[in-house]
């Protein structure tokens, strides 16, 4: 009876993360970038800094990919240790390649920006399936999972077509309250994860109301500065996750 739930829970998985996929690339028209995505509410120039919000909010990923990746490499002995080391990598990326793209906002400095997210998207993803169902497939499944994620911005690069970028971003955030449902968890605090889901969410919420923000707080912050913060508090909460958890008993 636990093997059947285990191999429909497989089944069901899989279907949830690659029917995203089939469905953007079969039924949804090529998805352009905006240009207008390059207009920044918050322009200011503070220390010799162009666009200096967006630019230094960046820091927050940086202080929480180093003390995630600190804290694995010194503590982390089981569970998905690897895949969780490349998302916290990814995280501190995030603050290099966001911040050299604010300081010149464009398709090509978009890059590296993306880059470094779709490392820590497919971290996290590579741990969470591996955590959940079997320590033996995050060998065979984060190098992949890496090659997919970076070979999606250049898809989107070469071809003016986010279809499956967008994927990229989306499998880990499905997948994660599934596993949460359908797989026991080898540790606990594993609702952790969903308030990281929850600052993601207000993550893109505030990027969508950049403008609104930023006359709403009187020209102190720009929703899109405030996704940076936001958006750093979703590793922060996996973080907490991982030093507060123990083995499941």
């Amino acid at each position: 009876m636990a093997s059947a739930r285990f191999n429909r829970g497989v089944v069901l998985l899989t279907i949830i993360v690659i029917s995203p996929l089939l469905y953007l690339l079969l039924l949804q028209a090529p998805i352009p970038q905006d240009k207008g995505y390059h207009l920044f509410a918050d322009v200011r120039t503070c220390l010799g800094i162009v666009n200096f919000g967006n630019v230094a909010s960046n820091l927050a990923f940086l202080l929480v990919g180093v003390a995630g990746w600190i804290w694995c490499h010194t503590n982390l002995r089981s569970g998905a240790r690897h895949s969780w080391m490349m998302f916290f990598i990814g995280v501190a990326l995030v603050f290099v390649g966001s911040g050299y793209y604010h300081a010149t906002p464009n398709d090509d400095t978009l890059v590296w920006d993306r880059l470094p997210m779709t490392l820590a998207f497919m971290g996290l993803f590579a741990a969470l399936v591996s955590e959940h169902l079997g320590a033996q497939y995050e060998r065979g499944l984060l190098i992949p999972a890496l090659v997919i994620g970076v070979a999606s911005v250049f898809w989107w690069r070469h071809t003016d077509d986010l279809r499956f970028y967008i994927w990229v971003q989306l499998a880990p955030l499905l997948a994660i309250p599934f596993v949460l449902a359908m797989f026991p968890g080898r540790y606990t605090h594993r609702w952790y994860m969903l308030f990281g889901i929850g600052f993601y969410g207000l993550a893109k919420i505030a990027e969508f109301y950049d403008k609104e923000t930023y006359a709403l707080t009187s020209l102190f912050v720009s929703g899109h500065s405030l996704k940076h913060l936001l958006a750093a508090m979703a590793p922060l909460c996996l973080l907490l996750m991982l030093r507060r958890r123990r083995e499941a008993t």
